[in-house]
């Protein structure tokens, strides 16, 4: 029974409601990885909702004819006529559904609200295995069962994989075929997958327009990684040619090795398979020989075959285009899981089960956990913001405190801290104060009355030490007496020397 105008105004005010909710899921506060997931995804669920009234409203802004004419009819000379008309649709409609409550659209977003707060309704929006523990790690145990199930691949270890399930470049080309194009479209599903689930506000499809489009140029210009551009001469000149005039039979050929007889063949366009002795008597055949032989000759590739492998090779290079986008956007879960596979992997089995279980209670308690940390016995706070144990506390003397009358009474916790504290800029900074230099004697010296005692024995003793010529330079006279200067200078006056 909502009119037009009505129908607008109600669409104006839901998208106000969505972005103030919007903007309270975005400044909250999220203390775990799985609250800040949780979050993206309800502002995901909101901005889907706020762009179904955007839509629905501008097709009734574009629908000019209905508005003029509800306008026109609320305003024109009959406008209390069309005030009975709805009236009495009003009430025939509350006689027909007498118990018909409306509900307005602030209830309608406190139940939204409620439902966000649900968690077990947040799960069922977004689900992880166990081993991705709410989107923290990557789960590539099947991607990584097919990778090594690949014929000609590199067999590796789990962890290694880890490092290395973007570096396609490797792989030679020739090993990509449809095995391995399946292996990479499983892998990319999984990946698609959970970008979806841990990063909901990406627009994926956007980031991989741009990766198609960045792919095109690279290939069309032979840059692509992994995939050399190669020429129609290239492919028919492969190989090098080999001069047959330095051998006398097939047997010196043979001992060229394999390789370098099927690069001399292939130079020719012959066939380049077969035993060793079986190249080196088919390259030898060839010597002085101006016309080959045409059943020597290898089969030539068709053009439209040429064709159909290049478009093959070009769907596979442009998964590996996404694969290395993918790549980047989980690069910090890609890190965490291969750190989290090692320490799994050096616990025993008892420790693992355990190491769950109080990852799994650690996750339930923190929802409840206050910003202030329970901290009764005032312990220093760790680097994960909660008090370090008291075992820690009392093996480092964090209980003894230690007062500094020259840094102004300032106070040490810790016999490391307080020793520490001397080569520091406020203990030195004190004894810049007292004119005193901050040297090795004042070590362990805390009051002031201590260090200026020091400070004048060091000087009284550095001034006893100090040489006085006139009474230690030495002299001596024309008979071989040693007197000091003081007396020497005074017989010279007298005339006694």
């Amino acid at each position: 029974m909502e009119s037009l105008l009505e129908l607008m105004r109600r669409h104006h005010e839901e998208r106000e409601r969505l972005v103030k909710l919007m903007t309270e899921e975005n400044v909250a506060k999220k203390q775990t990885v799985r609250d800040q997931i949780y979050s993206e995804h309800r502002i995901k669920a909101l901005l889907d909702q706020y762009q179904g009234a955007t839509k629905a409203l501008k097709d009734l802004y574009e629908d000019e004819t209905e508005r003029k004419a509800e306008i026109a009819a609320l305003s024109g000379p009959n406008e209390f006529n069309e005030f009975y008309s709805r009236l009495k649709q009003i009430k025939e409609f509350h006689k027909k559904h007498p118990n018909e409550v409306s509900i307005p659209l602030s209830v309608e977003f406190e139940e939204l609200q409620k439902a966000f707060q649900n968690p077990e309704a947040m799960a069922a929006l977004v689900d992880f295995t166990d081993e991705e523990g709410y989107g923290r790690y990557l789960d590539l145990h099947e991607c990584f069962d097919a990778y090594i199930n690949i014929k000609g691949i590199e067999k590796v270890d789990y962890i290694k994989y880890l490092e290395t399930f973007d570096h396609v470049f490797d792989i030679p080309k020739e090993r990509k075929n449809s095995e391995y194009r399946k292996y990479l479209e499983k892998l990319l599903d999984y990946l698609h997958n959970y970008v979806a689930r841990v990063k909901p506000l990406l627009n994926i499809d956007q980031e991989l327009e741009q990766v198609n489009a960045d792919f095109e140029k690279q290939w069309e210009n032979g840059t692509f990684v992994g995939w050399p551009k190669e020429t129609e001469s290239a492919l028919a000149n492969q190989g090098a040619h080999l001069d047959l005039s330095a051998f006398t039979s097939w047997e010196e050929c043979a001992s060229l090795g394999l390789d370098r007889l099927k690069s001399a063949l292939q130079a020719l366009g012959l066939k380049c398979g077969g035993t060793l002795e079986e190249r080196a008597q088919r390259l030898f055949s060839t010597k002085g020989m101006k016309n080959l032989d045409p059943s020597l000759m290898a089969k030539k590739v068709k053009s439209k075959d040429n064709t159909k492998e290049q478009a093959r090779q070009k769907e596979i290079a442009s998964l590996e285009s996404h694969l290395y986008k993918y790549a980047e956007l989980v690069s910090e879960q890609r890190a965490a899981t291969k750190e989290n596979v090692q320490r799994k992997q050096a616990r025993t089995e008892g420790e693992r089960e355990e190491s769950d279980e109080s990852e799994a209670s650690a996750e339930e308690s923190e929802d409840d956990t206050d910003d202030v940390p329970y901290n009764p016995k005032n312990l220093p706070l760790g680097w994960d913001g909660k008090p370090i144990p008291y075992w820690l506390y009392k093996l480092h003397g964090l209980n003894i405190s230690y007062n500094c009358e020259i840094c102004g009474n300032y106070v040490y916790k810790g016999p490391k801290a307080f020793q520490r504290h001397f080569a520091e800029w406020r203990h030195a900074h004190g004894m810049r104060c007292l004119g005193i230099p901050n040297t090795a004697h004042f070590a362990n010296v805390t009051q002031i009355e201590d260090a200026i005692t020091l400070w004048e024995k060091i000087k009284l003793q550095k001034h006893q030490e100090r040489w006085v010529p006139e009474q230690e330079e030495e002299y001596e006279d024309s008979l071989g007496n040693v007197v000091t200067k003081k007396t020497y200078e005074d017989l010279k006056r007298q005339g006694l020397l």
